[in-house]
């Protein structure tokens, strides 16, 4: 009699364990084939970076990443789904507390969504000097959410990349050949082809100007006091800060020893004595 029973049992249990083990294995199966599938979407996207040069490796890593975890999410729903578990409400929980932790994060969302267009666009790159969010200095790092300069007195300067993206960008390393602007003013006394021809000669014999394309010295404007020169001497990028704070001395020491008067603002006071005329 007990072992009618048993066979009852047996026969009984047997469909829903058979059941549950064909679920178990299958789960096994999906999850394996979902882990190999993710792998590969994340090596795929991250070789689109390196057959293009221009293209970011940070981006294409974070974007290899994402892809990883969302096709590991579609898993783990179908995963969830063979031992018969509701996905839809845990599909809509999770768009909730996606949207919960947005709302939370929106500072670092913004940061990640500029991040993504300037590793995009890319309007600079490491080792470039920019001028951005109102800090200038060379770019050591760009990630996802900052930037990050080193100021010429060695400070570290951390900019979150909605500040950079949401404003102008001066990228003074970008062209290889620079054009410095300075200005120098001399008497109204004195011969303007002279001056032209002494500021010619200490930029002709700096090591650092370019001959081609020319330097261009000519009168700008007619000043109250002076006659002041726009002299644009051409280099190569990395020069830049070199011409730009040795050249003023050198030509300054030139129009002196050339007796060419810089002149300074001055004003010409007349005093009426009233007393005098009455």
């Amino acid at each position: 009699m007990q072992d009618i029973i048993s066979d009852i049992d047996i026969h009984q249990y047997l469909p829903d364990a058979i059941a549950w083990a064909t679920n178990l294995l299958l789960a096994i199966a999906i999850l394996l084939i979902g882990l190999w599938i993710a792998n590969k979407a994340k090596n795929l996207v991250i070789q689109i970076s390196k057959k293009h040069d221009k293209l970011d490796d940070t981006l294409f890593r974070f974007l290899g990443s994402l892809a990883r975890y969302v096709v590991m999410a579609f898993v783990l729903i179908a995963v969830l789904n063979r031992f018969g578990v509701q996905t839809a409400s845990i599909i809509a929980l999770l768009g909730a507390a996606s949207l919960a932790i947005g709302l939370a994060l929106q500072g670092a969302m913004s940061n990640l969504a500029a991040g993504v267009m300037l590793l995009i666009f890319r309007p600079y790159k490491a080792g470039d000097f920019i001028d951005a969010a109102g800090r200038f200095g060379n770019v050591t790092e760009i990630d996802l959410f900052t930037t990050i300069l080193q100021t010429f007195d060695n400070q570290q300067i951390i900019i979150p990349n909605s500040q950079i993206w949401g404003s102008q960008i001066i990228n003074h390393s970008h062209y290889q050949v620079r054009g410095v602007d300075m200005h120098f003013g001399v008497a109204y006394a004195e011969n303007t082809d002279a001056a032209r021809k002494v500021i010619e000669n200490v930029l002709v014999n700096h090591p650092h100007v370019l001959k081609d394309p020319a330097p261009f010295i000519e009168v700008e404007t007619l000043n109250d006091s002076s006659v002041d020169f726009l002299v644009r001497p051409f280099c190569q990028g990395e020069h830049y800060f070199n011409i730009l704070y040795s050249v003023p001395e050198q030509i300054k020491k030139a129009l002196d020893d050339n007796n060419i008067e810089i002149p300074f603002p001055h004003r010409k006071v007349i005093v009426v004595n009233e007393n005098a005329q009455s």
